[in-house]
């Protein structure tokens, strides 16, 4: 399984529902760079993925659930 890489996922979902960077940094209220710099980010504070999770509409803390489940049954 390849390793999470969130910044990859966020850039991918907001895509995906044809919303643009511009768009996303002016609801967070930052500048579009800041972005840029997430997108290249494997993982991000989570604090942040709260509040794009909320702004997207899509729960990124289920895929890493979905890390942990798949890990812990590979023991």
């Amino acid at each position: 399984m390849e390793k999470l890489h969130i910044g990859r996922i966020i850039k991918q979902q907001l895509e995906e529902q044809k919303k643009t960077t511009v768009w996303l940094a002016q609801q967070l209220g930052c500048h579009r760079t800041n972005l840029y710099k997430i997108y290249e980010k494997p993982t991000i504070d989570t604090g942040i993925l709260l509040r794009i999770s909320k702004i997207i509409g899509y729960n990124f803390f289920e895929l890493y659930g979905k890390e942990i489940n798949t890990k812990v049954t590979d023991f």
